[in-house]
């Protein structure tokens, strides 16, 4: 059975599973032929949630927001039901970052200052909310450079903030003497949900259930390795991700140093307490999304490049508060983003 896989960034330790899976014939041993799609080869310019329900991959990366968004689109029943089927990592390894030497050590004194953005929904309003949870008023400039050029602002002092892994940039930071502070979501009050998952359409889980069953069982068969001998998986993910960037642009070549170092901190990341792969938390959606209602989040307007409209906003509008109406909380229901039922028992 054919399968793709677009990946929600380039090739990183965060994917290290399905490289693992790949490389030993996992997904072979299920009758899959699973490709593995990058976004530096269209260079972001459509996001992983919308080849999936474009039907252009069978499964995608992406975070909680994600598919929260999705499902929260005023025209949300005209578009295809997506469902997060496994969480990636089951730790949130995520931060806002800001250099050292910028002299900004704290959320509260982002006020005034620049924010480089990937343009999501939510994405803007929660380092908002952050800022203010630490006593500042929220007022920043949300700006979008090119996606795949974000980190670079920061390494370049072009912004003063942005949304990192730890496990990735992170790394890569301390290899270039680039000392960070970093500002975890729960140390300031926000309960951030699963980053990253696996998205599926519903279509896809109710017509070809053995495909999903099969590409999560080799898939956690990665996963388990990688946890297991993350020096072996850091090899075997360098020399497979490599093969395939081989001749790509600059942005997605790998350096075996920051596979090396990240790999051991990231498979800390990919299990359970009870050491399985992919399970999700009703309770931790719940409470993501408990806070995103609580927090004002949850409303009806999205983020758009074009002028505003009745149903759109700039990421500033958003900021300022042209952020349509209020989505009842009800209406949001954490068993119609996710399940389990497709993961091995």
């Amino acid at each position: 059975m054919p399968g793709e896989l677009a990946l929600d960034w380039t090739p990183n330790t965060n994917h290290t599973g399905f490289y693992v899976a790949q490389s030993k014939g996992w997904y072979a041993d299920e009758h899959i032929k699973l490709e593995i799609s990058s976004p530096h080869t269209s260079d972001y310019q459509i996001t992983p949630v919308n080849l999936l329900t474009q039907d252009k991959v069978t499964f995608a990366i992406a975070p909680s927001e994600s598919i929260i968004s999705a499902q929260t689109l005023q025209n949300a029943t005209d578009k295809p039901h997506i469902q997060a089927v496994a969480a990636v990592l089951q730790q949130d390894t995520s931060a806002i970052v800001t250099r050292t030497d910028s002299g900004i050590d704290r959320p509260a004194q982002l006020d005034g200052k620049r924010y480089a953005s990937y343009g999501a929904r939510y994405e803007g309003r929660i380092v908002q909310q952050l800022i203010r949870n630490d006593g500042g008023k929220g007022e920043f400039e949300e700006f979008t450079p090119p996606k795949l050029g974000i980190w670079d602002t920061i390494l370049k002092g072009e912004a003063d903030a942005t949304w990192i892994f730890e496990g990735w940039e992170g790394i890569e930071a301390e290899q270039k003497s680039v000392a960070l502070n970093r500002f975890r979501l729960a140390d300031y009050g926000v309960p951030y949900g699963y980053s990253p998952l696996v998205l599926a359409c519903s279509d896809t889980l109710q017509k070809s259930p053995d495909l999903v069953r099969g590409f999560l069982k080799a898939t956690a068969r990665g996963f388990q390795y990688a946890a297991d001998h993350p020096d072996e998986a850091a090899k075997i993910f360098f020399d497979q991700a490599s093969k395939e960037l081989q001749g790509d642009a600059p942005s997605a070549e790998l350096h075996w140093e920051q596979v090396q170092a990240s790999q051991p901190f990231v498979s800390k990341h990919y299990l359970s307490k009870d050491g399985s792969w992919g399970a999700m938390d009703t309770a931790r959606w719940d409470k993501f999304l408990d806070w995103l209602s609580e927090a004002g989040l949850l409303t009806t307007k999205v983020q758009s490049r074009h002028a505003e409209s009745s149903t759109t906003s700039s990421l500033m509008g958003l900021l300022k508060g042209d952020v349509g109406d209020r989505i009842p909380r009800t209406s949001v229901k954490a068993s119609e983003l996710f399940t389990n039922s497709y993961l091995s028992s």
